[in-house]
């Protein structure tokens, strides 16, 4: 199927991030979301991460403005009746992905493939709510979009081949390097990296070290850029803890077990970066330690 036009449905930092590269790629992008300020401030996020590239002598303003004149605004999922492709990357809850993609299904043309952007939703769970399992993916990319190189290709029960070298080669056109998956809770990554960062936790909570210092020690001794507590900020303590319980009740294991302090957080509203407070505090604009009483 040639795939010229494409939605992606959430304009947050995934959504916005998935559009740009999208549109680097040579695809027309129309951005979905429930309000046009939001869709507008995804496009306002891809015509920023557009201006640092001016400002490193990677792109010019002629070629900036051709980009975003090829991203459109939506706020009706009626209008991916005229797309060649849907990726989703709304928030980390099933039942809020389930409503796109049954609203999706019915408006789309029968060939029109669906991906996800999920971090860990099960692709088989989620393709049985549609008529189309055989063409539903997950195609889970990694935060910031632009940058990182990987994307996880995940296929369901039920997703043909066909389906899967389709998606390899968008993620190919993309210029990121595509990792064929199975269906499991987590993916490869995610299983991986919450393993460690439940061990992260596990060391925080029996006073083995200190947040602070974990970070040094992992980003120094196994050259991790980000320490798993800085990291965890970055994405959302909301999207870590989503997928912790996804591994939890996947796996039924209780090293999976989400980590108490995380749910405390994220039950006051400290999600990281985005809220200014997280495992650090940032509202003084630089990322401090907070204090054990905080916690």
């Amino acid at each position: 199927m040639d795939i010229q036009k494409m939605m992606v449905v959430g304009s947050g930092f995934m959504g916005a991030g998935i559009a740009q590269v999208a549109r680097q790629a040579g695809y027309d992008v129309v951005l979905n979301d429930t309000s046009q300020e939001l869709a507008g401030r995804g496009v306002m996020t891809v015509a920023n991460n557009l201006g640092r590239l001016i400002a490193r002598g990677k792109l010019d303003e002629e070629k900036k403005n051709e980009l975003l004149a090829g991203i459109t605004t939506s706020v009706h999922l009626e209008e991916a009746a005229g797309v060649d492709f849907v990726v989703e990357a709304a928030f980390e809850n099933f039942d809020v992905k389930k409503g796109i993609f049954e609203k999706l299904d019915a408006v789309c043309r029968p060939e029109v493939i669906f991906a996800t952007n999920t971090s860990s939703i099960s692709i088989t769970k989620l393709a049985s709510a549609i008529k189309r399992p055989d063409r539903f993916i997950g195609m889970h990319f990694f935060s910031p979009v632009p940058v990182m190189e990987l994307v996880e290709i995940i296929s369901g029960l039920k997703t043909s081949a066909q389906t899967v070298e389709t998606i390899a080669g968008i993620v190919k056109q993309m210029g990121k390097e595509g990792v064929r998956v199975k269906d499991v809770p987590g993916f490869l990554v995610n299983r991986i990296n919450s393993a460690l960062r439940n061990e992260a936790y596990n060391c925080m909570t029996e006073g083995v070290a200190s947040i602070e210092d974990i970070d040094k020690a992992l980003k120094l001794a196994l050259r991790h850029p980000m320490g798993p507590f800085e990291l965890a900020d970055f994405v959302g303590l909301d999207v870590g803890l989503a997928v912790a319980r996804t591994l939890h009740d996947g796996y039924k294991d209780v090293k999976w077990r989400p980590n108490l302090t995380l749910e405390k957080l994220v039950q006051s509203g400290d999600l990281g970066r985005k809220t200014g407070k997280g495992w650090y505090d940032y509202t003084s604009g630089e990322k401090k330690p907070r204090t054990d009483a905080d916690f």
